[in-house]
């Protein structure tokens, strides 16, 4: 059992605290990313995680062992970092071995286990070159083979994919998802990519200032966020977030006022939750949402259109409101200044309330 459980977990730095009560479970054989912008103390967590820092406060356990004070090297982990850190002068095979030989690990073994990585990351034909013969996809596939040959119980990524190229990403990203099923680990990955995060995550944990924000699958977080930040961080492009003021409700439907954008009134989905008139609010709108068949709609005009080839993304506006987002298919007709009516469904509206909480 290689689950992972966080109890009330914090972190300080003398009278600055980072990490502020974190509690979470992490399931074994789980591939958990924690995601979120600079600054909001993922990468410091999972240091943490590592025994790279010290626990300030609350309980660190890895299956039913209790972790803050035990030794990185006793916690069955092994970290891939940000930076490779391979040694220049070493063969692949040999940086891929060093700790097992460090270790005291026989010669046979490392053999064996280094064969074995080096089949599952196909680096196989590269074994005996130097790492500045490699590219920079091949030498993150050494730093996560020179991970595998350690056998832990959990894989701690530190966003391993940041310096690579966007095609190299794509690819990466990729072996690493069927790294994760190969070896049927469990796995906690740091990223501040959200479009990395709903690509490889069974769990998603959202983290801004130190505090968990949300965890949840990524269909979860993008469908029915609990909060206006994780609304508005999770999905690409990001969700059309819009202030309006309430201005009655009828036959199930919430009429909204938006001020900034013409002071045009559009319907939504009454929520459970009872809003008075006047109440002010914040409407979210994904731009993949707008159709043509919804029974809402805003009248914008297109200021900008970007083809994308199957998808253009078209920018509107109406009055001094910040440039709305609209996901099309195929729809290459449009030119900036033309008027546009955007539809959508009611049902897909997100609703906020003025403390960032959803309103239900």
């Amino acid at each position: 059992m290689s689950g992972l459980r966080l109890r009330g977990v914090r972190k300080s730095f003398g009278s600055v605290e980072v990490i502020k009560g974190v509690d979470l479970e992490i399931q074994d054989k789980e591939f958990v990313v924690f995601v979120g912008p600079s600054g909001c103390g993922k990468s410091t967590l999972l240091r943490m995680i590592a025994g790279l820092e010290s626990v300030t406060g609350g309980d660190l356990l890895i299956g039913d062992d209790r972790m803050n004070e035990v030794d990185p090297s006793k916690r069955g982990i092994a970290m891939v970092f940000q930076t490779y850190a391979l040694y220049p002068h070493m063969t692949v095979r040999e940086n891929m071995g060093f700790a097992l030989r460090f270790a005291g690990v026989s010669k046979p073994q490392i053999e064996k286990r280094v064969a074995e990585a080096a089949r599952i990351l196909e680096l196989g034909p590269l074994l005996d070159r130097l790492p500045k013969q490699l590219s920079g996809g091949q030498r993150q596939r050494v730093a996560i083979g020179r991970a595998i040959v350690r056998n832990p119980n959990v894989f701690l990524f530190d966003e391993p994919l940041s310096n690579l190229d966007a095609e190299l990403r794509v690819t990466c990203a990729s072996e690493i998802a069927r790294l994760h099923k190969e070896l049927a680990t469990t796995i906690i990955y740091v990223t501040h990519d959200q479009v990395e995060a709903m690509t490889l995550a069974d769990k998603i944990v959202v983290l801004r200032d130190g505090e968990i924000s949300q965890v949840g699958t990524p269909l979860q977080l993008y469908d029915d966020p609990d909060n206006l930040f994780v609304a508005g961080f999770i999905g690409s492009p990001k969700m059309n977030l819009l202030q309006g003021i309430t201005a009655g409700t009828a036959d199930g439907k919430l009429s909204v006022r938006l001020p900034d954008h013409g002071d045009q009134t559009i319907e939504v989905l009454a929520p459970k939750a009872a809003v008075a008139p006047g109440t002010t609010l914040t409407v979210g709108i994904r731009p993949g949402h707008f159709n043509q068949t919804g029974s809402s709609a805003l009248d914008l005009t297109v200021e900008i259109v970007e083809h994308l080839g199957n998808e253009t993304f078209i920018y509107a506006r109406r009055g001094g409101g910040e440039l709305i987002t609209i996901s099309m298919q195929n729809d290459r007709q449009l030119t900036a200044g033309q008027p546009l009516q955007a539809r959508f469904d009611p049902a897909q509206v997100l609703l906020f309330g003025t403390d960032g909480k959803r309103i239900r």
